[in-house]
């Protein structure tokens, strides 16, 4: 009895060492000092920090009125810097994300593409030459600025930047479902930036 029992405890006292083993990481692995997984060359997300400002009002700040249905709707300016070298066109999707519409789709207020790739400063108002404005809700090819009523909260807008590695073969009559469609495969890295605004009590435009 007493020999079975000492063969159980050795039996037992070798494979919890070979289970301690096992579970030591490898050498040069990441408990040994190594990179973690997709901080190097290997595995990861590669995110380009593509960089997006305003002077008409700072990412996540308050709309003026300026830019909006209830003030001049006038299309803000904007900086675009950092972009991948092979950006050959941007598109620009503008939409409130606090409206839904008879399912998931929320208001469209904006959509541009064809922007040149080269473009390093959109001007408030305009577009560069050759860009393409698609058809906002309303069925108009044109800047919709917001238009949230006054309420206890405010709506988020917010403009969605995608630089591509080519120009959208896409007439200025598609939809939003065409463009994003079409940008499958192209876009090399994509920003967003979003202003709030509800009507009544938004800070007057400087």
């Amino acid at each position: 009895m007493r020999l079975k029992t000492s063969a159980a405890l050795a039996l037992l006292l070798i494979c919890g060492l070979g289970t301690a083993f096992a579970q030591q990481p490898p050498a040069g692995g990441p408990g040994a000092g190594g990179p973690p997984r997709g901080a190097g060359g290997g595995g990861g997300f590669r995110l380009v920090p593509l960089l997006i400002e305003s002077k008409a009002f700072a990412d996540g700040g308050i709309v003026p009125p300026k830019y909006s249905m209830a003030g001049g709707n006038v299309q803000p300016d904007f900086k675009i810097s950092n972009a991948p070298d092979n950006t050959q066109a941007y598109a620009i999707i503008l939409h409130d994300i606090d409206v839904a519409i008879g399912g998931p789709d929320d208001v469209l207020h904006w959509m541009a593409w064809n922007i040149p790739g080269d473009t390093k400063q959109i001007e408030e108002g305009k577009l560069p030459a050759g860009s393409v404005q698609g058809n906002n809700m309303r069925g108009q090819a044109a800047y919709m600025g917001m238009g949230a009523p006054a309420g206890p909260r405010y709506h988020h807008y917010v403009f969605e930047f995608y630089a591509l590695s080519s120009k959208l073969d896409l007439p200025a009559t598609a939809t939003r479902a065409q463009l994003l469609e079409a940008l499958k495969g192209k876009v090399i890295a994509k920003a967003a930036y979003v202003g709030r605004f509800r009507s009544g009590d938004a800070p007057a435009a400087k």
